[in-house]
């Protein structure tokens, strides 16, 4: 009975997670596409995103929440306790495909829960949107491109979030 609720429970967190994303507190960062900057921050949060099948515009909106407010910069007496909004930080969101990669066997990932590029553009989009109508300081990668992304992360301080 135990085992089987053991599976039954990592079966049902498999089917809820949502859209990827790493975050890195920088120092500054930017992205370059065939030799031309796209994207450039001072001080605040690089997000690599990546958007799976089964997510919806509801999960970007959650995700972009969760970014804008996860308190990962320091206060006044150097613990993680104040959000990118509470610094007035700057964003730069970068699509990024690979994230979505299934790595627990073999030697290759297996992309089979990534959303196809149509919806990974559609989704991308729409967060572009919604990101710009509630953040001041926020620039952007390009979905489908090379991009080159320069950074230099503040701590290290890196996470990966699920909206």
């Amino acid at each position: 009975m135990e085992g089987t609720h053991a599976t039954s429970r990592a079966t049902i967190i498999q089917l809820t997670l949502f859209m990827i994303t790493v975050v890195q507190r920088v120092i500054h960062a930017n992205v370059v596409i065939d030799n031309e900057l796209v994207g450039q921050i001072n001080a605040g949060i690089v997000a690599l995103v990546a958007v799976e099948k089964a997510d919806t515009q509801k999960e970007a909106e959650r995700l972009l929440e969760r970014i804008l407010n996860y308190r990962i910069f320091a206060d006044e007496n150097d613990r993680m306790n104040l959000s990118l909004r509470d610094i007035k930080g700057e964003l730069l969101l970068i699509p990024q495909f690979t994230l979505a990669a299934d790595t627990q066997k073999g030697n290759r990932p297996s992309f089979i829960s990534a959303a196809p590029p149509e919806k990974g553009l559609q989704l991308f989009s729409y967060l572009q949107s919604i990101a710009k109508n509630s953040y001041e300081k926020v620039e952007f990668g390009r979905f489908g491109a090379d991009m080159k992304v320069s950074l230099l992360n503040d701590g290290p301080v890196t996470f990966m979030l699920r909206s």
